[in-house]
């Protein structure tokens, strides 16, 4: 393996594929911080307006496998470009939607291109660079995705205070518009396209090895936001002032910028190995916040564990998913590349319904242990991938 260096043109591509899924990711995330504001306005309950997050999470989850498949012979170029003005009209038109329907068809439309870019944008990072610098690059990438939980959720909570929930699509329309210009003019032109049939890449899904890998970021996912989906409402019942909330979660978010720093570290060497462990601290974590919420400073402190855990699976299980590819089924490699965020949102919309399911109970912090259950879940596939990682060494 040759050491390259990283040129100028390569982190300006970084820089504007991590500036698109800031972008994608703040349209995304931003729905968590205006729930109760949606839910008022819109006069339905809470749980209804989580079915915007749900929904959203379920389409990106089903139609992005779908359509990468159906279009990996597209230009990639021209069809990124395509796929960011429709997300722009999107977003313009929530603007003006004034109904639960409409808002939740356009959501689910923005699912789908959401889902779609971000995969391309993986992949395009993971061809583009130096090997050796391909998990510099994808963590980057994702980092897009983190750092719109830290100052896209929190400025969106912001504006919404202020000139109400719809305000909020102004921006990411606006953002979109940026993310259109930078891409245009940084995009490489030559990049791959795969003629191969949707059952062939397909095919790549029934592998055992993938579904298992699969599963891990998905329930990495699915334990972390069983919790965060109802951040807001715990914190209330910590007794945090409405006018310190965006603050709080702007912490949060800015934590997990560091959770992305230590998941570049922990997919330099023996990544699955060490991610064993981290889902058991994981489950810990989240279980402890059953009792720490009595105490608010505590509570504080615990929730900004849970956000330094949260994200710490993610450059692993996506080398690891293309990794895999490449042994069973290389022209996959782009749907391998989709894999992770499907399952990060695959994990978004089971964690927040079962969160969901168990706030209805009656009791809301019960959704820690449902959290902590879900981590050790997901630490148990890990070790049995681990397993079986050795066994094929052994026998190669």
């Amino acid at each position: 393996m040759h050491h390259t260096q990283l040129s100028k043109r390569h982190w300006l591509l970084i820089l504007t594929l991590a500036l698109l899924t800031f972008v994608l990711g703040t349209s995304e995330f931003v729905i968590v911080g205006i729930l109760t504001d949606i839910s008022s306005s819109l006069h339905m309950t809470n749980a209804k307006a989580g079915t915007l997050v749900s929904a959203f999470a379920l389409t990106f989850a089903i139609a992005t496998p779908l359509v990468m498949s159906a279009t990996s012979h597209f230009p990639k170029r021209k069809w990124m470009l395509f796929l960011i003005g429709f997300f722009i009209a999107l977003n313009a038109l929530c603007v003006i939607s004034t109904s639960y329907i409409m808002l939740l068809v356009l959501r689910v439309m923005t699912a789908i291109v959401t889902g779609v870019l971000i995969s391309l944008a993986m992949i395009v990072a993971s061809e583009t660079m130096p090997t050796n610098k391909r998990g510099l690059a994808i963590s980057f990438v994702f980092s897009g995705f983190t750092l719109a939980n830290v100052v896209g959720v929190p400025i969106g909570i912001v504006i919404a205070e202020w000139y109400g929930w719809n305000a909020i699509f102004m921006l990411t329309t606006l953002l979109g518009g940026l993310a259109f210009a930078a891409s245009f003019f940084v995009l490489p032109t030559r990049l791959s396209q795969v003629r191969s049939s949707i059952r062939d890449q397909f095919s790549l899904l029934i592998q055992p090895r993938i579904l298992i890998a699969f599963f891990i970021p998905a329930l990495g996912f699915g334990a972390t936001y069983a919790v965060f989906t109802y951040l807001v409402p715990i914190l209330k019942g910590m007794g945090a002032p409405n006018s310190s909330i965006s603050l709080i979660l702007f912490g949060y978010g800015f934590l997990s910028i560091f959770s992305n720093i230590l998941a570049n570290k922990i997919a330099s060497h023996n990544a699955i190995g060490r991610l064993r462990f981290v889902f058991l601290v994981q489950a810990i974590v989240l279980t402890t916040l059953f009792w720490t919420t009595n105490h608010f400073i505590l509570g504080l402190a615990n929730i900004g564990l849970m956000s330094l855990m949260a994200i710490l699976l993610t450059t692993s299980t996506q080398l690891y998913l293309i990794d895999l590819a490449e042994i069973y089924k290389p022209e996959a490699k782009g749907l391998a590349a989709s894999l992770m965020p499907v399952a990060s949102n695959v994990g978004i919309a089971f964690g927040s319904a079962l969160g969901g399911i168990v706030y209805h109970q009656g009791n809301l912090m019960n959704v820690t242990w449902v959290g902590g259950i879900v981590a050790i879940c997901a630490s148990l596939l890990t070790f049995f991938s681990y397993h079986l990682d050795h066994k094929q060494k052994k026998m190669a």
